[in-house]
């Protein structure tokens, strides 16, 4: 049996991302489509002493056809910015310490790239290690990419070999689960319920901020709060 998954990447995405990654056998990175503006693509939240708060990468939106792997960021400085309100939100958090040096090293490595995608990846590949996240991570641009929505994909799960398909809720509104079965490919659905609160700074307790909220405040206690590292007990 192979498992696979296959979505665009998030900027810092939230733990639900890293669940999916951690519950398949190869992860591919989706960037070989459209680019939307307002979306997880180019930005993530955090908390604050004042709630809720973006974290956003400028990106240079232009034209509807712009493929997330064509998108370009518009300001060099974002990286230390950002670094900074990370600074200034989570310095007292439990762990910032042990993990600070870990993301600004990031930061500094991803300042001077151009490329959203790349971006993205290198955070995505980073903090997988940090969570001790083992699974092969590919990407679209490795795939035959033939028509069709999810003709496509279904051709990435058998050029990858994979037997079964795990995918995010929302595709149940367009994926053609028909697909898949005429290829012999089991199609299962990612559930991102039932998480249990850990100790989160500045309440209410939010789930949807980023994965760097759970390691500054856990640290190596990060995945006793994530489903799937339970499941692989």
């Amino acid at each position: 049996m192979k498992k696979l998954a296959i979505l665009q990447s998030n900027y810092i995405p939230w733990k639900g991302y890293f669940e999916m990654i951690n519950m398949v056998d190869e992860f591919v990175i989706y960037d070989c489509v459209q680019y939307t503006k307002n979306d997880w693509r180019n930005r993530n939240q955090i908390k604050t002493p004042s709630g809720v708060a973006w974290l956003t990468i400028p990106c240079r939106f232009e034209s509807m056809s712009q493929k997330i792997n064509e998108t370009k960021v518009t300001d060099k400085l974002w990286a230390s910015k950002h670094f900074k309100t990370i600074v200034q939100n989570y310095s007292k958090a439990k762990h910032f310490k042990e993990y600070a040096p870990v993301f600004e090293k990031l930061y500094k490595e991803v300042a001077e790239e151009e490329l959203l995608s790349v971006i993205n990846y290198k955070f995505i590949t980073s903090i997988n290690k940090i969570l001790g996240i083992k699974t092969k991570i590919s990407k679209c641009e490795d795939f035959n990419l033939i028509e069709g929505q999810t003709s496509r994909l279904v051709q990435i799960c058998k050029d990858a070999k994979a037997t079964h398909y795990l995918s995010g809720p929302a595709a149940k509104d367009y994926l053609e689960e028909s697909l898949f079965e005429d290829e012999d490919i089991k199609v299962e659905w990612m559930d991102y319920s039932g998480y249990g609160e850990y100790e989160q700074m500045y309440p209410p307790f939010t789930h949807g901020v980023s994965i760097i909220d759970l390691i500054f405040n856990e640290g190596s206690n990060a995945t006793k709060f994530m489903k799937s590292f339970k499941e692989a007990k």
